[in-house]
């Protein structure tokens, strides 16, 4: 086990983990799982640490979070050693926890980037599914692997069927087999498949486009985005209509248009 890592970046809480490693960069937070020996599997202290860096990023004043990973696998998903020592009680837990994570990284009012270098499996695609977006390298691969074994990808499915949808979720969770890059973003399961040695850069250069404007206008969006997502056609207006009215009226929205008619550059005080 590597040794704690003191946490310290702009305004967040000095913090201890093991297993995640936090850094604030400019108007970005990166947070990147640390655990390479065993492949970035997803114990209960991982999924622990992963949400409290998400919480206290979502803290500060940053516009962005990228997350990632050291070593050759992006994420194995649950970690079965962790798994097979608890109860039907233990398990349900661990499996609340790694709903809460994904919760929060949809809940936190930075717009959220996965940076995938490798194999992301189980719950490690059920991470960046849960991600507002996605960049991968080429010889990154994902996979619900539970078909083909003996525990069903089942939590890992359902942020995964919301971006491939009903019959590429199936071929996904049926077969376990993987799929690269290329055919992911073909899927709708990543914004973008690049070169190995481009994914940096273009992780950089999307969420740089993703983060302009008013910050609360974007928190705001990315809130509402989410909660009509999966409500019907004419709830969705409803709840949307009522939310875009009134951020109408919030200081970046009056900036926004007051720009726009005295033709000049904004300037974005929230």
């Amino acid at each position: 086990m590597a040794p704690p890592v003191a946490i310290y970046g702009g305004d967040m809480t000095a913090l201890e983990y093991q297993h995640v490693l936090v850094a604030r960069d400019g108007e970005t937070v990166r947070i990147t799982m640390n655990r390479p020996d065993r492949r970035n599997a997803l114990s209960g202290e991982h999924l622990a640490e992963l949400l409290a860096s998400f919480r206290a990023a979502g803290e500060t004043d940053a516009t962005g979070i990228v997350l990632g990973a050291h070593g050759p696998v992006f994420s194995a998903g649950h970690d079965f050693a962790d798994v097979a020592a608890r109860d039907l009680l233990g398990v349900r837990e661990l499996l609340s926890l790694c709903t809460e994570l994904m919760s929060t990284v949809q809940s936190v009012p930075q717009v959220v980037i996965a940076r995938v270098h490798g194999l992301a499996t189980a719950a490690g695609c059920q991470l960046v599914a849960s991600c507002d977006l996605a960049v991968a390298a080429e010889s990154a691969g994902f996979a619900l692997p539970g078909g083909k074994g003996g525990w069903f990808c089942h939590t890992p499915a359902v942020p995964v069927a919301r971006a491939v949808g009903r019959k590429r979720l199936m071929e996904l969770a049926l077969t376990g087999d993987p799929i690269d890059a290329r055919t992911a973003e073909q899927w709708g399961l990543i914004n973008r498949a690049v070169p190995d040695a481009e994914l940096d850069s273009a992780v950089d250069e999307l969420l740089a486009r993703a983060t302009r404007g008013s910050r609360a206008n974007k928190a705001l969006g990315k809130r509402t985005l989410y909660a009509q997502l999966d409500r019907p056609e004419a709830d969705a207006y409803t709840l949307a209509l009522e939310v875009m009215a009134a951020a109408a009226q919030l200081p970046g929205a009056r900036e926004g248009m007051a720009a726009f008619l005295e033709k000049r550059p904004p300037v974005w005080r929230d």
